[in-house]
């Protein structure tokens, strides 16, 4: 039972923000205005493009309290935003966070959401810089803005493939997307880490990666620095999405492998079991992994890349080709590319 004053509605902006500004940690010099007055101010790194993204999560839409934790939740609301720059070649620097808060959320529940969100915040290195709360009638609603920097002569975008250049991603695919398909079959009410997780290692990591999706924050700013990629988007709505987003900005088309397709095992297994092709899918997975397009006469510089990743695996899944279809070969035969997720359409 809620204690009185114990949630958003009771304790009012002022005490909801004093909350959020004791827990952050000291603020870089570049930023010279900080949380607390009507704007923040910032000094960017010399010689550097500013890279700016936004984007929101919102409850019933993007997240499940029944699968998610507030932490979970807090940490993967700025993932989407770290992802979005990683994919640029940039380095993500500060965020804004905008609270849209039902009066009846507890208190708690604003605590856990910092929870997860600070521990990104230091592990990619993200300063708060500021942001805003206020109430709303419908959904909770966490939206979020980060600032980054990329090199003028760096920056990766989406419309730079050529016909001839590879296909790689980062990581596994369809993981997020069988995590959350056990949860919706295997979790009932009760809070998120309350339920007993997978037996199965593998399956749990797919569970875990659904919650805390990790952005590859280094190899984006990687591969920007090294020019090694031509183009890059992150599968923040599946590897689908990504290849046709590609494929439209660049005037290209793409033949994916679908024997090379680095399908993790937990989802690859999970699928099986059930009778769904995994590589469908795991086609509208937001894994929140990078696919970019590699020239030929840059494979060097991309054996670099893969020597400082720390471990993350690149999988070549295709190339790029010039009479604008989107296909998969599947041993001697080919078939159209999977649709993935469309926001209006699909929900967690």
């Amino acid at each position: 039972m809620k204690s009185p004053g114990n949630d958003a509605g009771r304790a009012g902006e002022h005490a909801i923000i004093g909350r959020i500004l004791g827990r952050l940690p000291a603020a870089p010099a570049s930023l010279v205005v900080g949380p607390g007055d009507d704007a923040a101010v910032w000094t960017p790194p010399r010689g550097s493009l500013q890279v700016l993204t936004t984007d929101a999560l919102v409850e019933g839409v993007h997240f499940d309290w029944r699968f998610s934790s507030p932490a979970d939740v807090g940490y993967k609301a700025l993932a989407v935003n770290v992802s979005d720059v990683a994919a640029m070649g940039g380095a993500p620097h500060l965020a804004l966070l905008s609270l849209m808060l039902p009066p009846e959320i507890p208190l708690d529940t604003v605590d856990g959401l910092m929870d997860g969100l600070l521990v990104l915040a230091a592990e990619a290195r993200v300063t708060l810089a500021g942001g805003n709360i206020t109430r709303t009638c419908g959904p909770m609603v966490i939206d979020m803005t980060v600032v980054g920097s990329a090199r003028p002569r760096k920056l990766l975008r989406r419309d730079g493939a050529q016909p001839g250049d590879f296909i790689y991603v980062t990581g596994a695919l369809g993981a997020s997307a069988a995590g959350l398909d056990w949860l919706r079959s295997s979790v009932g009410t009760s809070h998120p880490g309350t339920e007993a997780g997978p037996g199965d290692p593998a399956l749990a990591a797919c569970v875990a990666r659904y919650r805390r999706p990790g952005p590859r924050a280094r190899v984006g700013a990687l591969l920007g620095r090294n020019r090694a990629a031509s183009a890059c988007v992150d599968l923040s709505d599946g590897l689908a999405d990504a290849v046709r987003q590609v494929a439209a900005a660049s005037g290209t088309g793409a033949l994916l492998d679908g024997s090379a397709l680095p399908l993790h095992p937990g989802a690859r297994a999970w699928f099986a079991a059930k009778g769904v092709d995994a590589v469908e899918a795991a086609a509208a997975s937001d894994d929140y992994e990078l696919l970019f397009t590699v020239p030929r006469r840059r494979l060097g510089r991309l054996r670099a890349v893969v020597r400082e990743a720390r471990g993350v695996v690149v999988t070549r899944i295709g190339e790029v080709t010039a009479d604008g279809s989107l296909e998969i070969r599947e041993g001697e035969g080919r078939r159209q590319l999977p649709s993935g997720y469309a926001h209006f359409t699909n929900t967690i």
